[in-house]
């Protein structure tokens, strides 16, 4: 139940909001309980409706009609240098270096506020796609969109949430410029 709730956090970011949700999504799955052909993927289909659940609200809420706009596809995360190009080696074959501690240093809180701190278009894609595995069709066909819209999303999604663990690092003075 607290992976379940902490799903819900991550996706309404307010406590209020996450029990709503959990609550709705717990009534879902006792009403489509026959509908489970694998109970051992119990934690799975409950993510999945968890998810739907939060896609299904968010769209109707009017606030978010206009949260993929051109200018939010269009911002200056395209020009942001990357995270890689920054460095002089590919970022996974660091080994004992300044730049393995600066990784091993990234709490479980500091990569939540990183992602929280995506706009709600992107973080649902990244949110699907990273988190709970996700694939690009099962997003596109969830949000109603073409994959390669879920493609970029996720891309820009992906840069940001770089560029956020980026400065998190700068700011704690684990790398410098």
């Amino acid at each position: 139940m607290d992976r379940m709730f902490a799903t819900a956090m991550r996706f309404t970011r307010n406590k209020a909001d996450a029990e709503d949700l959990l609550a709705d999504a717990m009534l879902k799955a006792w009403k489509s309980f026959d509908s489970l052909e694998d109970r051992a993927n119990f934690d799975g289909w409950m993510m999945r409706i968890i998810s739907n659940t939060y896609i299904s609200r968010w769209r109707r809420d009017k606030t978010h009609q206009k949260i993929f706009d051109d200018d939010l596809c269009t911002s200056d995360i395209d020009d942001t240098e990357s995270l890689y190009a920054r460095l002089h080696q590919p970022f996974l074959l660091w080994f004992g270096t300044p730049e393995q501690a600066f990784v091993n240093s990234l709490l479980g809180e500091d990569i939540e506020r990183a992602l929280d701190s995506l706009s709600d278009g992107y973080r649902i894609v990244v949110m699907m796609i990273e988190v709970m595995g996700f694939s690009y069709e099962e997003t596109a066909e969830s949000l109603e969109v073409p994959i390669g819209t879920i493609r970029s999303r996720l891309n820009r999604g992906r840069r940001q949430l770089q560029n956020a663990l980026w400065q998190h690092a700068q700011d704690a003075a684990l790398v410098t410029d």
